[in-house]
């Protein structure tokens, strides 16, 4: 049947050259089954929106009704709850804050795991705790579906231009299914092993770019307190060794950069909550593991010393804005 439909939209493509563009998509988005999606924050209301531009019909739910209204606009089915939306998809991505939002989307009173069908793919871009992940998939394996872990990479930025990059756990033999749809929202797709491994990855590329963001935002404030220019002090460490992401392509130090967080008064990005959270994340797995982070244990210190400070809101960036501030209430 899949073989008649692709031949079907050749057909179409070769003998109908000026069909309009809203019958086109109509017809393709015919041709897919339909994506769940659940969870339409900053990240997942553009990652919907991606997997609408390819084509596949999505039905959607949040818990915030407000947060629907783009992709309903484009398109989206909206739902009350998870479990309709597992009701309607064989296919679920989930984008989610946190390790109990998971839990409760998935294994709650109007969670998916109510009404999933056997043989569904459920795949969870939220970053959680690996051992959350590892129970999500024994639940779901007991109902006859399969669960992979896909946090991501990239930021809001990369989330509107499909450019994300997603760390998978989970059974080898599902990731090319999963593959075909974190393709349309993302441009790097990584198999990291089973379930759990995923997070594994996020947690300590989270971990290391919290650091970075902290030696960047000292260095910056030290260079600007000896007289640097902040824009040619970021000019030569990118041409030098002490070059890195937070310095290259997310400087938190505002009039820098266009385009970042650090214009904008830190407002969008990736909030300083977030990145809190996901340090704690990594503090656990480091306790468990008995792993020696100290550079990881001062930056939680710090990211949970902003939140108290008023900070929780802004882009994790605005490490450089609170030391800032510190300096002046020191002197």
């Amino acid at each position: 049947m899949a073989a008649v439909l692709r031949g079907s939209r050749f057909l179409v493509g070769r003998c109908c050259k000026h069909v309009d563009f809203a019958f086109v998509s109509t017809r393709s988005m015919a041709s897919k089954t339909p994506v769940g999606f659940v969870g339409l924050g900053n990240m997942g209301n553009p990652m919907a929106k991606n997997l609408l531009k390819h084509g596949y019909p999505v039905i959607a739910t949040d818990v915030f009704p407000e947060s629907c209204k783009e992709v309903r606009e484009l398109g989206a089915q909206i739902v009350d709850n998870p479990a309709e939306v597992a009701d309607k998809a064989d296919r679920i991505i989930t984008m989610l804050p946190s390790s109990p939002n998971v839990v409760d989307v998935y294994t709650g009173p109007n969670g998916i795991l109510k009404k999933v069908k056997k043989g569904s793919l459920l795949i969870d871009s939220s970053t959680i705790d690996p051992a959350v992940s590892k129970e999500m998939a024994a639940a779901a394996e007991k109902m006859g579906a399969v669960f992979m872990d896909a946090p991501v990479s990239g930021g809001v930025g990369a989330a509107s231009s499909g450019k994300l990059t997603f760390m998978v756990g989970g059974a080898e033999a599902e990731f090319t299914a999963a593959q075909e749809l974190l393709t349309c929202m993302g441009a790097n797709v990584v198999y990291c092993g089973q379930v759990g491994t995923g997070q594994a990855a996020k947690i300590c590329n989270n971990m290391l770019l919290a650091i970075g963001m902290i030696g960047t935002s000292e260095t910056m404030n030290l260079g600007i307190r000896l007289g640097l220019d902040p824009k040619l002090l970021a000019k030569i460490l990118n041409m030098s060794s002490g070059r890195c992401w937070s310095s290259d392509t997310y400087n938190p130090v505002p009039g820098v950069m266009e385009g970042v967080p650090s214009g904008n008064n830190y407002q969008g990005g990736f909030g300083t909550q977030l990145m809190a959270k996901d340090l704690g994340l990594a503090q656990n797995t480091a306790t468990n593991t008995k792993t020696p982070v100290p550079l990881g244990s001062l930056a939680h210190q710090m990211y949970r010393m902003m939140c108290a400070r008023g900070y929780a809101n802004k882009d994790f960036s605005s490490v450089f804005q609170f030391l800032r501030e510190e300096e002046e209430e020191g002197q």
